[in-house]
């Protein structure tokens, strides 16, 4: 599962861009308790969800221009020119070059040989965000894509990924760990987009996922705070109690409320 033990290729910060920043803090506010802190003017939009007190997420009011409301998730990286470089050798491309953020250390914008685009934050003074795992924190993130192989492929070349097939009832999950960090340290997966019907129409992308203590009871409070449900809670044997959601401008995530570990 995700965590905040960071290391090059995991996953170390996410943020939504949505184009009303008030309504996904109180959307999000609602769901997971979050509460937001601006970064100040100087930072323009950006702020922090902030989750008892920890950064849980970013977040940042943006223009139809810059792109659809979304998740966008980061992993990390030492040095973010050299990843930018990688990513256009490996048949990427480079949206938004590396640049500092005030300090607090490098980030870019890339995008897979599919399009999909995510983060690379290499740190400085901010390593990443602070809680991960617990209720209404990121604890997992999956990858649709169109070429399997491509992506771990593209993905091992850029940020050192390892994959390993995990069976289960209905087939293989592909999941995914930092290179040389072993099973323990898994945080995702890869899906085939045309095997689920219900993210093939959304195109490639990066799904994150938030634990919750009930799945059923957060799934209640979507459509109450003007969000929208997807699928439904859904018991996953082996996994836990899932929902896919969609917050009320259209930036698409998932919950889970994981299975309790086997004993032996």
């Amino acid at each position: 599962m995700l965590t905040t033990r960071f290391v090059d290729g995991a996953p170390n910060w996410l943020d939504v861009g949505t184009p009303d920043i008030d309504g996904a803090v109180t959307f999000y506010g609602g769901l997971f308790g979050w509460q937001f802190e601006s970064a100040g003017p100087e930072a323009g939009e950006y702020g922090f969800f902030q989750l008892s007190g920890k950064t849980a997420a970013g977040g940042m009011e943006i223009t139809e221009e810059q792109g659809p409301p979304s998740w966008t998730v980061y992993f990390q990286s030492s040095d973010a020119e050299a990843t930018a470089k990688a990513a256009e050798q490996a048949g990427g491309s480079v949206r938004v070059q590396p640049m500092d953020v005030m300090g607090e250390g490098h980030m870019a914008i890339l995008a897979d040989p599919a399009g999909v685009p995510f983060g690379i934050w290499q740190p400085a003074r901010t390593k990443g965000i602070e809680v991960a795992g617990t209720p209404g924190a990121a604890c997992w993130v999956e990858l649709y894509t169109p070429d399997i192989a491509r992506a771990a492929a593209f993905y091992h070349r850029v940020l050192g990924w390892e994959t390993e097939g995990v069976s289960f009832p209905g087939g293989t999950y592909t999941c995914i760990n930092p290179e040389g960090a072993g099973a323990d340290a898994m945080f995702g997966g890869l899906v085939p987009l045309a095997d689920d019907p219900l993210e093939a129409g959304s195109g490639a992308h990066w799904l994150p996922y938030f634990s919750v203590a009930d799945a059923d009871a957060t799934v209640s409070k979507v459509p109450e705070l003007g969000g929208t449900v997807r699928l439904p809670a859904t018991d996953l044997e082996g996994v836990g109690r899932i929902a896919r959601l969609v917050d009320p401008y259209g930036a698409h995530f998932a919950v889970l409320k994981s299975a309790p570990r086997r004993q032996g």
